[in-house]
């Protein structure tokens, strides 16, 4: 899939003021600092799109970014370790919640994980309430320049065992670097895949 265009829509904390359109959303998601602004960037061709910062916990609202005008690619807090106060990160813990559970334009969550990292206690625990909810989900590793192939490998497999110790099959992932365009196309042909199968189900 080509981006031809990518255009802001709307911030807010308050779901209920999403846009009210019906077109297919696709939520990117992950720790504080996890590289969440610079892949949005890369995917979408642009620079600033998302707005990138070296203080974890930059992105505070619901971004909502309207891609190709057929679909919205939404930019969500990050969850943990934001340097902002306990009130305020109980705020973004409620309304990410509420923005899964009510968005019913939500065809999938993307969960941003720091490929450098051991599978982190937060990223699982998010994982296990995407799936207790039935909110499908794919995970993209991030940061994989950061590693040499072996390394990518063995990361990779470390995160399929401890998941497959309470999860049927490894869930669907992509391993990317936003600074080297990695995984740019395989992530952007699997939201064309989906949409293609929503556009079908509407003309069946």
């Amino acid at each position: 899939m080509l981006i031809k265009s990518a255009e802001f829509v709307v911030s807010n904390s308050d779901v209920a003021k999403c846009p009210k359109s019906a077109l297919p959303e696709y939520a990117f998601i992950g720790r504080s600092n996890v590289g969440k602004s610079s892949l949005i960037n890369m995917l979408t061709n642009r620079k600033s799109l998302a707005k990138t910062s070296g203080r974890p916990g930059k992105t505070q609202l619901i971004n909502h970014f309207l891609i190709n005008k057929n679909w919205h690619l939404v930019d969500l807090p990050g969850y943990g370790y934001a340097r902002v106060s306990k009130s305020a990160k109980k705020t973004f813990q409620k309304f990410i919640t509420q923005y899964f559970l009510n968005r019913e334009q939500v065809v999938t969550a993307f969960v941003l994980v720091d490929l450098r990292h051991n599978p982190q206690p937060i990223d699982l625990d998010f994982m296990r309430w995407l799936g207790e909810k039935g909110i499908p989900f794919s995970i993209i590793f991030t940061k994989a320049d950061k590693l040499k192939p072996k390394a990518i490998e063995r990361h990779v497999t470390d995160y399929k065992n401890i998941l497959l110790e309470t999860w049927e099959e490894m869930p669907n992932y992509f391993i990317t670097s936003s600074s080297k365009s990695i995984g740019k196309a395989a992530v952007l042909e699997y939201i064309n895949y989906l949409n293609e199968g929503i556009k079908n189900n509407f003309s069946n």
